[in-house]
């Protein structure tokens, strides 16, 4: 049986998700990177997200009460258009590329999120959004490799795409040595012809 399932709690945030094309585009780039810095903890590019609300650890009954006005938030809304640009670091250890394009709509939709999200009476960390898609992680005894990284990612302009679906996503992030996966609880298609 899975693990989230026998589990009392999960570790839930929702996102955005950048289409492969996008994504492709990115780790073209990053591929000198990835020889250069083995031992950087790479995140995995099918688990490459926008994190619009990070909501930590929630009991499993609470993630159902979150789904039907996430649903129905989707299904209001018109997707957002974004694209990946450049690079940066927090920290000197976690790398990560920024987002452009629609950010008014993007931090509108986040503030929904997070609007649903509290009035389901789940607290949680509310911290302003600052869109990113983080990368890597660097070692303690070497963060140079995110910063030299995150230069050269200064010039990275990827091809913009349109996020069609919002993403209630659960990791096993703390649970052991594995790296760290994720998976999508549900998802929803933005289906609204306007906004407002």
């Amino acid at each position: 049986m899975n693990e989230h399932i026998q589990s009392a709690t999960v570790r839930a945030f929702i996102a955005l998700a950048p289409p492969d094309e996008a994504k492709e585009g990115l780790a073209r780039e990053l591929r000198s990177a990835y020889e250069a810095y083995p031992r950087m903890r790479w995140n995995r590019i099918e688990d490459w997200h926008i994190t619009l609300a990070f909501l930590g650890e929630l009991p499993v009954a609470t993630i159902a009460l979150l789904r039907p006005p996430l649903a129905e938030l989707a299904g209001a809304r018109r997707p957002v258009e974004l694209a990946l640009r450049g690079g940066g670091h927090f920290d000197e250890r976690v790398l990560w590329t920024g987002i452009e394009g629609d950010l008014e709509g993007l931090h509108g939709l986040a503030a929904e999120v997070r609007g649903i999200v509290k009035d389901c009476g789940v607290a949680f960390e509310d911290r302003p959004l600052r869109p990113h898609l983080t990368l890597a992680r660097a070692r303690r005894d070497d963060p140079s490799s995110a910063v030299e990284t995150a230069a050269g990612l200064a010039g990275f302009v990827g091809r913009r795409w349109r996020a069609e679906r919002l993403h209630l996503v659960v990791s096993n992030f703390g649970r052991g040595p594995e790296p760290i996966r994720y998976r999508d609880l549900a998802a929803w298609h933005f289906d609204g012809e306007q906004h407002g």
